[in-house]
């Protein structure tokens, strides 16, 4: 069992893109997270600095810890619990509380001290700067999200303190902001997001992520970081140079296509069209795709909906998985397109701009 610790503010969405790294994801305090196992099995401190590691690819997870206790979100509860639990290690320790969002009173310093005195009195010895193992305790109180596609996303109240080992934690190696990346267009996606969707449409080492609309090339951009194949094409060829000149930029390899004397990813980047894809069917592993918002395609023989009903339905031919991201919910047109919707979000960005995320599953 593992504690996994969620970044940003939308919990739902974070164990969604958590379940691609970990089995038995739930939610169960804002924050914070259950796991039956991480990375396709047990952890330990020694694999932390594992990139192979899928928990260090996540976005929007911090770590995942191996579990010793959960109790209610108090002091003295969190450190009987840790004094009555079967401890089977050696070595140094520190101890780590924090108070999730500040969502209760607990005080972390007085934390840590309670329970590094428990610790102490256990018979371990504690190394504040270079420890063996760093026991976290996460505090964490409110109402959970309400979402339908993620257990444990009920809506309920919640007032925990969950503690483990930390056993790996997130790499969170985003390429650079879009502003500070050789090429740049207004509207690009923040990394974080670009990586969290990647991971959805099965980024990973061994397999090829495909978008069919990269635009400025976040999306190939955080998938190459992974370890991912890429194929990526776009309608306007400024937009294919300047994905290429990211991904060169920024990927291992450094080169279009296939190299025998390179460890990193390969990519490829080409003008195209998203209706009609040069690919075979069943090419990739799955697909990921940002639609336009709200404007028409530069391809000129296409209205919005024409493409985004094109380019759904090549998706599923080519890939049994897809993430798409627009500005409005195309769940009807993806049905359409021959995919069943398996999760849907909806994200705020800013006042004017609302992300509607879905995540497809060929029917």
């Amino acid at each position: 069992m593992y504690w996994l610790e969620l970044a940003g503010e939308e919990d739902a969405f974070a164990a969604r893109e958590a379940a691609v790294a970990a089995t038995g994801v739930e939610l169960i305090a804002p924050g914070v997270a259950g796991a039956g196992s991480v990375g396709g099995g047990s952890v330990d401190a020694e694999s932390a600095g594992d990139r192979g590691n899928p928990v260090r690819r996540l976005a929007y997870t911090r770590a995942a810890h191996e579990a010793i206790a959960r109790t209610d979100a108090e002091i003295d509860i969190a450190a009987a619990a840790l004094d009555a639990a079967p401890l089977d290690l050696s070595g140094t320790v520190a101890v780590r509380a924090r108070n999730v969002r500040n969502t209760t009173d607990v005080s972390t310093s007085a934390a840590e001290r309670e329970l590094g005195g428990v610790l102490v009195d256990r018979g371990f010895d504690v190394d504040l700067d270079d420890p063996d193992h760093v026991l976290r305790a996460l505090f964490a109180a409110g109402e959970r999200d309400d979402h339908d596609a993620v257990p444990g996303a009920d809506g309920g109240d919640a007032a925990v303190c969950a503690l483990g080992w930390v056993a790996v934690e997130a790499a969170r190696d985003f390429a650079p902001k879009p502003t500070d990346r050789p090429f740049f267009q207004p509207g690009s996606m923040a990394p974080a997001d670009a990586r969290a969707y990647a991971n959805l449409a099965g980024a990973a080492p061994g397999r090829t992520l495909l978008d069919p609309m990269c635009g400025t090339g976040g999306l190939p951009l955080e998938a190459g970081l992974v370890g991912s194949d890429v194929v990526a094409c776009d309608a306007q060829r400024k937009m294919v140079r300047g994905t290429r000149e990211n991904l060169r930029e920024y990927v291992d390899g450094g080169t279009e296509t296939s190299r025998a004397d390179s460890d990193g990813p390969n990519w490829h980047v080409a003008r195209g069209d998203a209706t009609a894809l040069p690919l075979g069917d069943d090419a990739v592993d799955g697909v990921a795709f940002d639609a336009p918002y709200g404007r028409q395609s530069k391809i000129a023989t296409h209205e919005l909906g024409d493409l985004v009903g094109g380019a759904l339905a090549e998706a599923a031919r080519v890939a049994p998985r897809a993430v798409m991201v627009a500005d409005r919910d195309w769940r009807g047109a993806a049905r359409e397109a021959g995919w069943t919707v398996d999760a849907a979000f909806e994200r705020r960005v800013h006042r004017s701009l609302t992300r509607h995320v879905l995540v497809l599953d060929r029917a």
